[in-house]
This record gives C-alpha cells, sequence and structure tokens, in this order.
C-alpha cells in the first residue's frame, strides 16, 4: 500500500504543477493578487507532495520492500540503515525524484521571495516556467522511470547498494549537487520571464543572490565529489576529467560567468542581454549534465545510475526546454544602444573574465561531447583524456587569473588611473613568493612557476581592498565576498600546481618488515590481516610511516569485498596536514608474501579542497549582505 500512496502523491505533483504552469498563463485575464494566491498554493502543494512521496520511497527501503523493484535492485537486508537512506537516491528512480524534490524546495524558496513581491508579473511568470519544468520531469518519472514499480515474484533478497556508493559521501555529494544543478533554473526562469514581460534588467538583481546560493552548492558538490574520488578509488587522484566530472564543471564555469555578469547588469544596466543567455546557458548545462550522468552515453565511473533509452527523453527535455528559451530570447532580446567602454574600466575586465569563462566551457564541453558525435556519425571510436583537458583550459585561464587581479584595481565606468603604479608592489611581492616556493619544492618548469606566480597574484589582489580600507569596517564587509571567493580561487591554483608538479608516486611491491620510500618518507609494512564489516569483508594492511627516523603516524589501507558483489573496493590509507598528504592504498597479493602498494606524496594538496571551502563562505556572506540590502564593491 505505501508504494500506490507514493504514487498518488506523485501523480498529485504532477496535478500541481500543471496548475502552477497555467496559472502564469492567464496572468493578463485575471486579478494578480487571485493569480499569486492560487499560484503560491499549488507550489506549496507540489512541494508537500513531493516530500511525500519521498518519505514514502524512504519508508519502503527501510522497512525492505523487495516487492518494489528500485528498492530490490538498490537495496538489502545487511545494508547499514545510513546507507538505506542514502540509497534512495543511488540509482536513476530516486535519484530523479530527488531532482524534481530539490526544485520544488527551489520554487518554494523563490515564491516566498520578499524582494519579488513588487515585481508580481515577473515573479508569476518565473514560477509558471518552474512549474513547466517540474510537470516536464514529474511526467517523465511516471511513465518511465517509476521508482514505486512493483515486482512480482518478490525476491527474498535484494542486490544491495552498488559498493562503489556505500560511503558516508553518498549522503551529501549527490544532494549537494543536485541543489547546484537545479538552483540554476532560478535564473533561468527569471530571465525568461524578463523576457516576457518585458522587465529589462530588473529581474537582475533578484536572480544574483539566487545564482550564488546555487553556485555555492555546485561549489561544495564538485569539491566534495573530488574528495571523495581521492580517497575512495584507490589511484590517489582528485580530478580525472571524466564525462560526469566535466558535466558539473561547465555549469559552474557558466555559472561564475552569470554571477559576475548580474553584477554589471543590475549597478551599471549593461551586458543584460548577455546576462540573459548566460541564465540559460547555465541551466542548459545542468540539463545537460543529468543526461550525460543518466543516458550511459558516455563511459563513466559515475555510470551506476545510467539507462540510455530512458535518457533519450531527458534530451528530448533538454532540447525543448533550452531550445524554447533561446528562440523566446531570439525574438524578445532588444538591442539596447552599446555604451563605450575604457579597456581598464570594471565592466570591461569583468567582461573579459566571462568571455574566458565561457570559453574554458567551450572546451570541456568540446572534449566531452566530441567521442559521442565522432561515434554518432559511424566515424569511429575515440578517447579524449586528460591531457587534451589539461592542456587547453590554460589558454583561457592563464588570462583569467591575470584579469580577474586586475578587475580589484579598476574603477566602474572609467579609466584606472596609475594602474601599473597601483600594482607594481603586487606583482613585485608574487614574484618573490613564486620563487621562493619553486626553489623550496625543486623549481619544477616555467608553467609551474607561472602556476604558482599566478595563485599568489590572485590571493594577494584579493586581500588589496582589506589592506585598502583597513580603517573602515564597512568597506571591508562589503568587499569580503570579493575577498574571500578570489583568495579562495587562489588557494586552489596553488594547491593544483605545487601538487601536480611536485608530487611523487611510486607502485611497489613489499613485504612485512620491509619499507619503500616516498621522498622524505619511509613506508614499513608491520602486518596484513582480515576484519568483518557490516556487509563486506576486509584485508587491511598496517603501514607505518616516519620521517628521518622519527615516527609519524600507523594507517591502515584495505581492499573490501562487499556480500553483495564480488568487485573489490578499495579504502585508502592518509595520512595528512595542510601542507602535504601521505596516500597508501594496497593493492593486490603478487605470492611470495609480497603485496602491491600504490604510494604517494603530494604537497598542499589540501589546498584544492580548503580553496573551494573559503569560496563557499564568500557566496553565503554575499547572500546574507544580499537579504540586509549592503551594496557591493
Amino acid at each position: 500500500m505505501i508504494p500506490e500512496l507514493g504514487q498518488i502523491f506523485l501523480v498529485a505533483a504532477l496535478i500541481s504543477a500543471l496548475l502552477q504552469f497555467l496559472g502564469g498563463l492567464s496572468l493578463n485575464s485575471l486579478k494578480i493578487s487571485n493569480i499569486e494566491i492560487f499560484v503560491d498554493r499549488v507550489t506549496l502543494f507540489q512541494l508537500l507532495s513531493l516530500v511525500i512521496s519521498f518519505a514514502l520511497l524512504t519508508t519502503s527501503f527501510l522497512q525492505n520492500d523487495f516487492s518494489v523493484l528500485y528498492v530490490a535492485s538498490n537495496s538489502n537486508t545487511a545494508l547499514p540503515i545510513g546507507y538505506k537512506i542514502a540509497a534512495v537516491w543511488g540509482g536513476h528512480e530516486g535519484s530523479l525524484l530527488l531532482w524534481v524534490l530539490i526544485l520544488s524546495i527551489w520554487t518554494t524558496l523563490l515564491s516566498r521571495d520578499k524582494g519579488l513581491k513588487y515585481s508580481s508579473d515577473l515573479r508569476i511568470q518565473s514560477l509558471s516556467i518552474l512549474g513547466l519544468i517540474s510537470f516536464g520531469f514529474i511526467l517523465f518519472i511516471l511513465y518511465t522511470s517509476n521508482p514505486f514499480e512493483r515486482l512480482i515474484p518478490i525476491p527474498f533478497q535484494g542486490r544491495g547498494l552498488n559498493p562503489l556508493l556505500q560511503d558516508p559521501a553518498l549522503v551529501i555529494h549527490p544532494p549537494m549537487l543536485y541543489a547546484g544543478y537545479v538552483g540554476l533554473a532560478i535564473p533561468f526562469a527569471l530571465a525568461v520571464s524578463s523576457l516576457l514581460t518585458d522587465n529589462n534588467h530588473e529581474w537582475a538583481k533578484h536572480a544574483r543572490s539566487w545564482t550564488i546560493l546555487s553556485w555555492i552548492f555546485l561549489t561544495g558538490g564538485i569539491a566534495l565529489g573530488s574528495w571523495w574520488a581521492y580517497y575512495e578509488l584507490g589511484w590517489g587522484g582528485w580530478w580525472f576529467w571524466d564525462p560526469v566530472e566535466n558535466a558539473s564543471l561547465m555549469p559552474w564555469f557558466i555559472a561564475t560567468a552569470l554571477i559576475h555578469s548580474l553584477i554589471i547588469t543590475e549597478k551599471r544596466g549593461l551586458f543584460n542581454g548577455f546576462s540573459t543567455l548566460l541564465a540559460i546557458i547555465a541551466f542548459s548545462l545542468s540539463l545537460l549534465g543529468t543526461f550525460l550522468v543518466r543516458s550511459g552515453v558516455l563511459i563513466s565511473v559515475h555510470s551506476f545510475a545510467s539507462d540510455p533509452q530512458r535518457g533519450l527523453f531527458i534530451l528530448v527535455l533538454l532540447a525543448f526546454f533550452s531550445g524554447s528559451a533561446l528562440i523566446i530570447y531570439s525574438l524578445k532580446e532588444k538591442k539596447n544602444k552599446q555604451e563605450k567602454l575604457h579597456p581598464l574600466s570594471r565592466e570591461s575586465l569583468l567582461l573579459l573574465n566571462n568571455v574566458f569563462l565561457c570559453a574554458s566551457a567551450g572546451l570541456v564541453l568540446i572534449g566531452t561531447l566530441y567521442p559521442l558525435i565522432l561515434e554518432m556519425l559511424d566515424l569511429g571510436k575515440i578517447s579524449v583524456g586528460p591531457p587534451y583537458f589539461n592542456f587547453v583550459i590554460l589558454f583561457p585561464f592563464i588570462p583569467l587569473l591575470i584579469f580577474i587581479g586586475l578587475a580589484f584595481f579598476s574603477k566602474w565606468g572609467g579609466d584606472s588611473k596609475n594602474l601599473i603604479k597601483k600594482i607594481f608592489p603586487i606583482i613585485t611581492i608574487t614574484l618573490i613568493l613564486g620563487l621562493i616556493i619553486s626553489i623550496y619544492y625543486g623549481w619544477g618548469s616555467l608553467l609551474t612557476l607561472t602556476g604558482i606566480m599566478l595563485a599568489f597574484w590572485t590571493i594577494l589582489t584579493g586581500i588589496s581592498p582589506f589592506l585598502k580600507n583597513q580603517y573602515s569596517i564597512k568597506k571591508t564587509i562589503v568587499y569580503m565576498p570579493m575577498m574571500l571567493g578570489h583568495i579562495g580561487m587562489g588557494l586552489m591554483i596553488l594547491g593544483i600546481t605545487v601538487t601536480s608538479s611536485f608530487g611523487i608516486t611510486i607502485d611497489d611491491s613489499m613485504k612485512i618488515e620491509q619499507s619503500s620510500k616516498v621522498g622524505e618518507y619511509d613506508f614499513k609494512l608491520i602486518d596484513i590481516g582480515k576484519r568483518n564489516g557490516p556487509n563486506y569483508l576486509a584485508q587491511f594492511a598496517t603501514i607505518e610511516i616516519s620521517k628521518d627516523g622519527s615516527y609519524i603516524q600507523t594507517v591502515y589501507p584495505e581492499k573490501r569485498v562487499y556480500d553483495s558483489s564480488s568487485m573489490g573496493m578499495t579504502e585508502a590509507g592518509i595520512e595528512a596536514n595542510l601542507f602535504r598528504d601521505l596516500f597508501i592504498a594496497i593493492g593486490e597479493d603478487i605470492g611470495a608474501g609480497s603485496w602491491s602498494m600504490h604510494l604517494q606524496y603530494k604537497p598542499l594538496l589540501r589546498l584544492i579542497w580548503l580553496g573551494p571551502v573559503i569560496m563557499m563562505m564568500g557566496g553565503m556572506i554575499r547572500v546574507y549582505l544580499s537579504k540586509k540590502s549592503i551594496g557591493d564593491a
């Protein structure tokens, strides 16, 4: 009975979404107040229906109801309770239900945005568009991806959750990433609504906070996914340019560009068309990411929830929403009189940064889809891997980081006098710090030195407003989000450059009481043992780490074999501080008492994740200041 109730409430959400959409269509025929009340109520009812439906699906997992096909495919009785809850979104059907639930949460929050009360037409049209998006995806779930579908005959035991997903990160990573993806529907809806209501650029001031919120979740989701891959997959890497990784990075690039473009549109009334287009592209790329993750058209380590046939329907939804928005944009976007901009004005530099961010997204998109296009045209199969992405991303990113710093010293609407004089001290300090770090770690290449210097350039220019306004608390607070965002970016670039250039990786065989040396560190195999987990058998190594004879730490890397799968899973042993990571992954028994070991030394690796955390803090402060009506720098 519980699955049937879940489906009934899902149908109720479908009807609510349709009514929410139709409410916007009747905007011109009914009084505004009546429409607002109606749309707000059906929006709330849709959310309540989806919450209940999601809760009932969760109940089916907790009760081990294997009469539900989705439960039988993703859970079993041995699965710990925490993973049973997370398994609700561990497969195709449940993840899509979570997708529309998060969309409904975003929509309900937008309906209660007090700032939009004064732009009733814009608000109603936006909610109407969001209702149409919800309707499309709920319809898709009901007809192709029903999570409540019954299974006959009922199996005694379920297949269990994919071992790759049996990690605490599953609880946080997908919901956070989905919140970022789906959150981009809000600026998308506001942008399209502004075109339909001739709202000009007023939408920008409403859209920016929602874009930043979405960007915060997207940043956190990407960073957490990177951390998860680092300690879980056994190879010790943090980014592999996997197609699904790329699918999250592309909307992040565009969302970052959109944030900066909205600043210009709101403050100066410029680039409204460009901001509108970025909002459309950002959400389109989030839909593309959903398609790539769920379709299985590209080979990926994330292919645990894919279905090629059903992925086609997502592609249809992508084409409909993105295509319709672009048609409206082409018909409605007004050609505003272009204002002459000084090359070194803040508007010009921010626009240039946005162009580089869009170029970055475009290059990643080409590398991701090119193999798929060739295969579709029957022109052969190729693989585009890290060498391509690592190379091409440098071309937009190097000038991007340069101009990021220059934007701090520029002025709105005019010439930035004595620019060279202003930035000369920072350039000098950047050169000195870059040389010191390079010499400390062993010089490296010219590209390495460039990366380190650009990282310090980004950090120091980010700090400069604080130094300039050290006696003004108010100005410092206003500048804080921008400062933290750029400092975080600089720290991340520093971590990427140093760990990529000076990290050491050794694959070695070790016997008990035998040591391997990685850089200045000794790794000694003390013992090999076994232990039973809640639903797996683990073989673990006891590794003692020391430096120059001084004991540092003992770690216990292990290989797990889960009851529901013969696939072995790696749990790395990691000893870390802010300045370096020591990584150990146990391999196979190669005979004669020897075991293969994957050993790594990674300097400044933690900065790769510390940077995004600081960036997210800047975003959260900016949203708070916006709610308090405290202006921008």
